[in-house]
């Protein structure tokens, strides 16, 4: 055990006290203190705006770098690459298609029966309104609407089931007041758990036709 007397080592502690409280207090090192600190915040010992500005300026690079990573992620020169819109798209992709084939017939050409179709398109896929019923080997589909949306209806969903028939399925329509049935058979390549799942647009999109009949339709070369 340490023969230290203890009341020395409290007096040495209060003399330390004492003496840092009398340094706190001297005017002098009291302002040297102050001007040091103004100094590093200043930047005039060289450290303070010197680290500051250092900072920014790696702050500044990191934030350049990821914008120009970033900016990799689109069009080239910033240009932007999606139409915006999509039977816009489609109707600008068929004509750059038109324009790069030499063989092509302007003569023949009809851009407006296409947008018409895609106008189709888009009022089954958005507004009919699809009640399905489960058969005992099939489901039924009641596909109704009104105005815009019935026409195309009664023109999209008969046009289909010859679609249907060349992928091996057995599908039928019949007329409606208000819109089309369309029931399909249930079969080796469409079981009806199958059927029952995609539902009337999970059958719509069956087949690839789409796409190379809008070609057609834009050549003039399809008719409904």
């Amino acid at each position: 055990m340490s023969k230290f007397p203890w009341k020395t080592a409290i007096a040495g502690a209060a003399i330390l006290a004492a003496t840092a409280y009398a340094f706190a207090q001297t005017p002098g090192m009291n302002g040297s203190m102050a001007q040091m600190h103004q100094q590093m915040m200043q930047g005039q010992g060289g450290t303070g705006q010197g680290m500051q500005g250092g900072m920014h300026g790696n702050m500044s690079g990191n934030m350049g770098r990821h914008g120009a990573m970033h900016g990799q992620q689109f069009g080239a020169a910033g240009v932007p690459t999606m139409p915006g819109q999509d039977a816009f798209g489609a109707i600008q992709e068929v004509v750059q298609i038109l324009q790069a084939d030499p063989a092509t017939d302007w003569s023949k050409v009809d851009i407006e029966a296409l947008r018409e179709h895609l106008i189709d398109m888009n009022e089954v896929t958005l507004h009919a309104v699809a009640s399905q019923r489960v058969l005992d080997n099939g489901i039924e589909i009641s596909v109704t609407g009104e105005g815009r949306t019935l026409a195309a209806i009664k023109r999209m969903v008969p046009a289909h089931v010859h679609e249907l028939s060349e992928i091996g399925w057995r599908a039928k329509t019949e007329e409606l007041p208000n819109g089309v049935k369309l029931t399909v058979t249930a079969s080796e390549a469409a079981p009806l758990t199958k059927l029952k799942a995609l539902g009337f647009m999970g059958i719509m999109v069956q087949g690839g036709h789409h796409q190379p009949h809008h070609l057609l339709i834009a050549k003039g070369e399809f008719m409904h």
